[in-house]
Parts: C-alpha cells; sequence; structure tokens
C-alpha cells in the first residue's frame, strides 16, 4: 500500500527524527535560532531577534510543511526545514527554510536531513527545488553537494518579511536515482 503524500509526514533515520512542527515547538527552536551565527548568511540576518523569530515561527506553522529537527539519542531540537509550494501542475515542490544550531553544523546532519526529504519528495514529485539566500554560500555548496543545480534567481517575499534575492536550485526525480548522495 502506498504511503498518500503529505507536505508534513513525520520522517526519520537511525539518529534523527523530522517531526511535524506545533506551536509548543517554539520555546525550543527559539532557544536553537536565537544565536546570531545562525543566521549570518540568510537573507533575513535577524531572524535570532524574538519577535522576528515568532514571525518566522508563526509562517512555518502557518505553512503546514514544517518540521523540528531532533537528535533521536538525547532528543535535542537540531533546527527546522520545511516542504512546501506543492504544484501539481508541474509535479514539483520546494524544501526550504532550513536551519540548524552550530552545534549541528559539520556534522552531516543537513545532508541526512536533506536525503531524508529528498528520498520521500521523490515518491510523489519529478522535481524538488531549493529556494537559497544569494548570500548564502554555505547552503548554496551544500545544496551542489546533493547534485542539485542553480537554474533561475527569484525575489522572495517570507512571511511578513521584504523580499530578498534568492537562488533557486533544482534536482530532478532521475537525476536522484541516478545519484543518490551518500548513499
Amino acid at each position: 500500500m502506498t504511503t498518500p503524500f503529505s507536505l508534513q509526514p513525520t520522517l526519520e533515520t537511525d539518529s534523527l527524527r523530522l517531526l511535524p512542527l506545533q506551536e509548543a515547538d517554539f520555546a525550543e527552536l527559539y532557544a536553537v535560532a536565537a544565536d546570531p551565527r545562525v543566521w549570518e548568511q540568510h537573507p533575513n540576518k535577524d531572524r535570532w531577534q524574538r519577535p522576528v523569530f515568532l514571525n518566522f515561527f508563526e509562517g512555518a506553522i502557518q505553512s503546514q510543511g514544517a518540521f523540528k529537527i531532533v537528535n533521536k539519542a538525547n532528543g535535542a531540537t537540531l533546527g527546522s526545514t520545511r516542504l512546501y509550494d506543492y504544484s501539481a501542475e508541474d509535479n514539483s515542490l520546494l524544501i526550504g527554510y532550513t536551519f540548524y544550531g552550530t552545534q549541528s553544523w559539520g556534522k552531516g546532519i543537513n545532508l541526512a536531513v536533506k536525503r531524508l526529504l529528498l528520498d520521500y519528495a521523490f515518491q510523489f514529485v519529478d522535481t524538488v527545488r531549493f529556494h537559497i539566500g544569494a548570500e548564502n554560500v554555505r547552503s548554496q555548496i551544500a545544496i551542489q553537494r546533493l547534485g542539485a543545480r542553480k537554474v533561475a534567481e527569484q525575489e522572495v517575499a517570507y512571511y511578513g518579511e521584504p523580499s530578498k534575492l534568492n537562488f533557486v536550485f533544482e534536482i530532478t526525480k532521475q537525476e536522484w536515482a541516478a545519484h543518490p548522495v551518500g548513499s
């Protein structure tokens, strides 16, 4: 029996769990997001400030596609990501709005999370795109390591925030199947 498509399933690996983001997760997630270093390369660099992050969090809840990323070994909240903008017309969706606390950087967590999301998404869609801030070199490099390629530039206005230039990266189901990273 095939699992029905959802923008907010519970997904997991041996070490990580992606749980649908809930209102009650605000304090734990803000504890991760309150470090200005987390947002240095993101388009909206002031998200470490509580009122700005609260707006970001409200948008995440309303999206109904956001996740809390949890370390299964100790239950610690590591960050957040989201599936959004599903398009039946071109059979695609986007992955983005991802951030991790600095203690998670350089440990393969982003790769594991993106693999989990891509493996899930490609059960249902043919193309996955990513919005990445034009200044977010760290994320651009990471997404290219997954096999995604830059296909466009787009002004993106996040929930209650001004438009910022983002690069659009893309990977197709066929590309992912031919060269799944880290498998």
